[in-house]
């Protein structure tokens, strides 16, 4: 089997949340949450190829490759082994592999960079060994690595429900593109800490949970039929205001709101918050859009302007919000 397996490369896409309402806690002790999520443009890249060795290896490259003992890659692998066997019978061949993963997503920015990677990865060493795994026990292999993992199972947008386990596709933008910007300040968006905020109120708690489920319910119903891109801008100040972990993320990220206000002033548009933070964006009826307004943010950081935490400048990115269900590296 070793010797015939061809190398597997897989694009793991950045996600972006449009829409993010905490419900309250469940039994689980997780956070029941409504979210339309949708993947973009920027992704990590993963190859999967036979080990030299006995054993699954990871190598990583990038500007920001965060510690190598949270990566879930291996973990995706593993599990992927013990789906292998578990649908393949005693006799099936799932030999050692190395991953090589080139980062390009931001590492803790609320984009579910790492979760795409073990999505990635765990198709990737399925296709590999050439085994076939159901539906369900995928999904459910792929819920125990982490919440955001489902939705990257998807392949395109989705209402996310649940802890994150519970994913619905949904059609998304037609017609011409959405672009975004992307701005992901040089510290760390812990989510756990974001729910704690959250959990304890106070300026923490969001202004108006109820409007944000509301926005959520109503966007998952556009997209599920098809939005094309004039609209979903058209609703970006309604978007951009709803994310119940936004307060939290201020919270928690000092400098964080200064930022999003400054690329309000800056853009004359709405900024929303993705997931627990800290990336910010702003939406864009194109791609030749977003990348301008993306050059104006890179000019207004240079020269002082507009200030964001840490120490470093921020990632600064356009992207494009995508629909279609295949993805190739490019």
């Amino acid at each position: 089997m070793t010797g015939r397996l061809a190398p597997i490369v897989r694009l793991a896409p950045a996600k972006l949340n449009l829409t993010l309402a905490v419900l309250g806690h469940r039994p689980d002790g997780f956070h029941a949450l409504h979210s339309v999520m949708v993947p973009l443009g920027l992704a990590d890249i993963l190859t999967l190829a036979p080990a030299a060795g006995s054993e699954d290896s990871l190598h990583v490259s990038g500007p920001d490759t965060g510690p190598l003992g949270g990566n879930l890659v291996l973990r995706a692998i593993a599990e992927a082994r013990r789906l292998a066997r578990e649908a393949g019978g005693p006799g099936v061949e799932v030999p050692p592999l190395s991953a090589r993963l080139e980062k390009r997503i931001p590492v803790a920015a609320g984009l579910g960079g790492g979760s795409s990677d073990a999505a990635a990865a765990l198709e990737a060493a399925l296709e590999a060994w050439g085994v076939a795994v159901p539906g369900p026990e995928r999904d459910a292999a792929a819920a125990r690595l982490g919440s955001d993992v489902p939705f990257f199972l998807a392949g395109g947008p989705a209402l996310v429900e649940g802890r994150g386990e519970a994913v619905t596709p949904l059609k998304g933008v037609v017609g011409d593109p959405v672009g975004v910007v992307l701005v992901t300040p040089a510290v760390a968006g812990p989510t756990a800490a974001a729910f704690a905020a959250f959990d304890a109120g106070g300026a923490g708690a969001p202004a108006d949970p109820g409007s944000t489920r509301a926005s959520s319910v109503h966007l998952a119903v556009e997209l599920r039929a098809g939005l094309r891109a004039v609209d979903l801008v058209a609703r970006a100040g309604v978007l951009a205001a709803a994310n119940d972990l936004a307060a939290a993320a201020f919270v928690v990220t000092p400098g964080l709101l200064a930022l999003r206000r400054g690329l309000s002033r800056l853009l004359g548009r709405p900024i929303g918050v993705s997931g627990s933070g800290p990336t910010l964006w702003a939406l864009y009826p194109s791609i030749e859009a977003a990348v301008e307004a993306a050059g104006t943010v890179e000019a207004a950081i240079q020269d002082g302007s507009v200030t964001a935490p840490g120490d470093r400048p921020p990632f600064v990115a356009a992207a494009l919000i995508e629909s279609a269900q295949e993805r190739s590296p490019a």
